[in-house]
């Protein structure tokens, strides 16, 4: 006899409720802005985790979707870029077509979702733009398989569960993005009608990415606390395998400032195709970048001094000197700094001084 499905809700309300204990870590901070914000971050992960193992989950019907955005945050998101995500799996083939728009990078990874055999998200295969052939008007197909292809091929394994498209600009508002679609080409022609146990699988799942998200960088932040103030170079590994791109060096840290503070961060720019410095709350979030452009920091807003000399200062009021980088009413939380296919990762000096003090 069929039974109705309400204890099953329940068990997700429950899952949920538990991912919020998070908020009260001895850690954590208690400021109305944090709290705020972490109650809001855990809201906006139930959104995108419902519409990833939910609503686009279907590998054989895949839908291109946004796991990030201006208003969906996860794991230090880069204002500059636009994200798409697709759930694929690897015994399948699957044809991605588009237009190439002007981002000046672009990029097409798989990964394998291995956390309970290696503990960590791996790349099954990566490529960017200098590798794609496109056709005289930007038009492009590529093809993801575990079957080589002769031209314009993403790899895949056997476990590939994911495919991440990055497009990073230097002005979203000048800059046209690329158009994609994607299809399995060798799937059934319809999906399969919804049973119990599929939506509940699905909702498990929701509530579990939740929870493991939420947990996992709010550890990456309790990491970075021990160092404050500083960007430093930390083990790339760590970053990758949670999906980061291959061609981007990451230098993340933590930053408390007192009132009346200001946090001086310099470094020469490498030869490089981008770089960004990005100033995140506690949880990771960048800040409110559509409506303050002082939230971060790239090559087309930045400033640069005499040898190509970078420096940002982050600070409650625009101290007069250096590339300012808004608090926007935090006193701390996280930052990051990216260089991408650079030749090579300078680590920056940093040090906090009083806003009075011009020093550097």
């Amino acid at each position: 006899m069929e039974q109705p499905l309400s204890r099953n809700w329940e068990e997700f309300c429950t899952a949920l409720a538990e991912a919020g204990e998070i908020l009260c870590g001895s850690d954590v901070p208690l400021g109305s802005i944090d709290q705020a914000e972490g109650l809001r971050y855990l809201g906006r992960l139930t959104r995108i985790s419902l519409e990833a193992f939910v609503e686009s989950s279907d590998p054989d019907f895949p839908r291109l979707f946004k796991m990030t955005d201006e208003t969906i945050k996860i794991g230090g998101d880069n204002p500059d870029n636009i994200y798409w995500n697709a759930n694929i799996v690897g015994d399948r083939e699957y044809r991605i077509r588009g237009h190439r728009g002007t981002a000046p990078y672009l990029s097409f990874g798989t990964k394998a979702n291995r956390r309970a055999t290696e503990g960590q998200m791996v790349s099954t295969g990566e490529i960017e733009d200098s590798d794609i052939f496109f056709a005289e008007d930007g038009r492009f197909e590529i093809l993801v398989s575990q079957t080589p292809q002769p031209c314009n091929w993403l790899p895949m394994s056997a476990d590939t569960s994911m495919l991440l498209v990055r497009q990073t600009f230097f002005d979203k508002a000048t800059e046209q993005p690329v158009i994609l679609e994607i299809e399995c080409v060798n799937g059934p022609r319809h999906p399969k009608p919804l049973d119990p146990a599929t939506i509940d699988l699905k909702l498990r799942r929701t509530a579990a990415f939740v929870k493991g998200t939420s947990e996992t960088f709010a550890d990456w932040t309790r990491m970075f606390m021990g160092e404050p103030n500083q960007l430093l170079p930390r083990d790339q590994a760590m970053f990758q395998n949670v999906g980061g791109d291959p061609n981007i060096h990451y230098l993340h840290g933590y930053w408390r400032l007192e009132p009346g503070e200001a946090w001086v961060i310099e470094t020469e720019v490498p030869n490089c195709r981008f770089w960004n410095f990005v100033l995140q709350n506690w949880w990771m979030e960048s800040g409110e970048y559509k409506y303050n452009p002082n939230t971060w920091l790239n090559p087309a807003k930045a400033v640069l001094g005499a040898g190509k000399l970078l420096t940002i200062v982050v600070a409650e009021k625009d101290p007069g000197f250096g590339n300012w980088i808004d608090t926007a009413g935090h006193r701390e939380g996280t930052a990051l700094l990216r260089w991408i296919s650079a030749q090579r990762h300078p680590v920056p000096q940093c040090r906090v001084v009083r806003t009075s003090s011009r020093s550097g």
